[in-house]
């Protein structure tokens, strides 16, 4: 009897496929706030054949859940899958079950959607976006500056998260640009393949909240528990009502669904030591409840507590959510704490999208730590005689409305002839006028209106252009005198809309000349100009020829 031929096992392709796990950093909090699952295959090249092969590539995003689950990571996961995947399968039912399968939620899985997009139907790639976003999923745009993804497309798009690739950052006004997009469309800005400390330094002077690279932890096979972040650079302080972006601070947030059983928020909480509360969401991922790890587990740990409250549901020992949108600043996450109960003042405030679903948390820690430096680096610069802020904080102040894309209104104002006041009149009765033109200029400010004391009788305002003819009553039509000698004060603004100038030093550059215009009229003067326009306009003040061209003069008033 001739022997059976024996054959060799065919092998899946799936079978050499290994899965690395990279951190996405919060460059604030310097936590993690999330796992890129990345394919790494150990023979051929698999990842071409799924650009090619949308069925392979809606394979590969499933793969890539299930080894995150055995894997245990409980943080927030980003999985890749082509745009021309998403826009030939009208998105990604397979995906959506295994989430469930894991045990997961869909808006803790954010598809970061892969160039190229050319020759990808965009109708059908942003229907197939939408569906996505309805199953809950959270929609990242991946490779931009370094794909070639239509600006059009990625604003219909509308994604949570917009990645820039690290060779951007050697075009630092390109990154700002985005900043400014990502802050109209609500979205999160990341920087991808930061590898050194410059480019880190870079990102966050550019407004980027989120980085990864290998200069914070390298795709592994197990996700990394530490991280290295570079310490921030000081910031000029923000003001209050201003400040810094509550998306700065975001951490992940552990999540079940609201009809989770007490017994199952404990044994989050019991193997999660890190994690300081749990949010219970309904189906669409809105907050219903919030449960505090101490408060939860004091009830939990009394004689009966475990015997009455296992199996009972959780959100019977939450309390409702405090929630902030994502446009919120960190300020006013102070103010959310502070309203309410003191039992409640350590709670984490969840941050919320616009569709009302949860972003993430923050840690009251985290704020006042963060402010709490504002403050003293703030009081640190504070003139001493009208305790003003100088102009380091106005100008770091103004780049950032100029960053984000603000019109906004950069003004300077002195008192005319200054020394001749201080020779009639005394040092003392100077000082006295000094400190009280600053006091009208602190009553005329409203919203987010900053005033700084820069030196001598030289003051900056930096408002919106709708805030000016408040500060003009307030201070430039009012009678000022010094020992019984009628004084007057010049004013001198322009006004800088998006794109006319990059920073603050180019919008001294434009307001110089408008002060020496200003200096040059007779009276209480006020001279008004654009940054980018020629001529200027005389809103007060007499006794030089009329405006250049660009504006009408306005009627003198003296």
């Amino acid at each position: 009897m001739r022997g059976r031929r024996q054959t060799a096992p065919v092998q899946s392709w799936s079978d050499t496929l290994r899965f690395a796990f990279q951190p996405i950093v919060n460059l604030t909090t310097g936590g993690v706030a999330a796992l890129e699952v990345l394919a790494r295959p150990e023979t051929g090249d698999i990842l071409a054949e799924a650009r090619r092969d949308p069925e392979l590539d809606g394979s590969l995003a499933v793969l890539a859940l299930r080894a995150a689950a055995r894997k245990e990571a409980l943080l927030p996961l980003h999985v890749n899958v082509f745009a021309a995947t998403l826009a030939d399968l009208g998105g990604l039912t397979p995906l959506h079950s295994a989430v469930r399968d894991a045990g997961r939620m869909p808006w803790e899985v954010t598809l970061d959607i892969v160039p190229p997009y050319t020759h990808v139907p965009q109708r059908a790639l942003l229907e197939a976006v939408a569906a996505l976003r309805e199953q809950g999923f959270r929609i990242s745009a991946d490779g931009i500056g370094d794909g070639d993804v239509p600006l059009r497309l990625l604003t219909d798009m509308s994604p949570d998260l917009v990645k820039l690739d690290a060779s951007l950052l050697s075009r630092p006004a390109a990154v700002r640009a985005m900043r400014t997009l990502c802050e109209e469309l609500g979205a999160l800005l990341a920087v991808e393949g930061v590898e050194t400390e410059l480019q880190c330094a870079a990102a966050v002077s550019a407004g980027a909240q989120l980085a990864q690279g290998d200069l914070f932890a390298p795709p592994a096979r197990i996700p990394a528990a530490d991280v290295y972040v570079p310490p921030r650079p000081p910031e000029a302080p923000a003001a209050p009502g201003s400040g810094p972006s509550v998306l700065e601070f975001v951490r992940p947030a552990a999540l079940l669904p609201v009809t989770a059983s007490a017994g199952q928020v404990r044994a989050l909480l019991t193997g999660s030591p890190d994690v300081s509360g749990v949010l219970l969401v309904d189906q669409a991922g809105v907050p219903v409840r919030s449960v505090h790890r101490s408060r939860f587990l004091l009830s939990m740990s009394g004689r009966y507590g475990h015997a009455l409250y296992a199996d009972r549901p959780a959100v019977k020992l939450g309390d409702p959510p405090r929630t902030v949108g994502v446009g919120a600043t960190a300020w006013q996450v102070l103010e959310v704490v502070a309203v309410g109960g003191q039992d409640r003042t350590s709670d984490d405030v969840t941050v919320v999208d616009r569709y009302g679903r949860c972003v993430g948390v923050v840690r009251l820690a985290d704020l006042v730590r963060a402010l709490a430096e504002c403050q003293v680096e703030e009081a640190a610069g504070l003139n001493p005689l009208t305790r003003l802020p100088g102009s380091d904080t106005i100008t770091g102040e103004l780049d950032r409305w100029l960053a984000r894309g603000r019109t906004c209104a950069l003004s300077w104002l002195d008192i005319d002839h200054f020394k001749r006041v201080n020779d009639g009149a005394g040092f003392a009765a100077g000082d006295e006028l000094i400190r009280s033109v600053g006091r009208a200029l602190q009553h005329s400010a409203s919203g987010n209106t900053r005033v700084g004391h820069i030196g001598g009788d030289d003051f900056l305002v930096l408002s919106a252009e709708d805030g000016l003819d408040r500060l003009v009553t307030a201070v430039l039509d009012m009678p000022w005198s010094a020992g019984g000698r009628r004084v007057t004060l010049s004013l001198a603004t322009v006004v800088c809309v998006p794109g006319s100038v990059a920073d603050h030093r180019q919008a001294a550059a434009f307001l110089a000349p408008l002060k020496q215009a200003a200096k040059s009229l007779s009276g209480a003067s006020w001279v008004l100009g654009r940054a980018g326009l020629p001529g200027h306009e005389i809103r007060r003040g007499a006794g030089v020829a009329p405006a250049q061209a660009g504006y009408a003069a306005a009627e003198p008033h003296v």
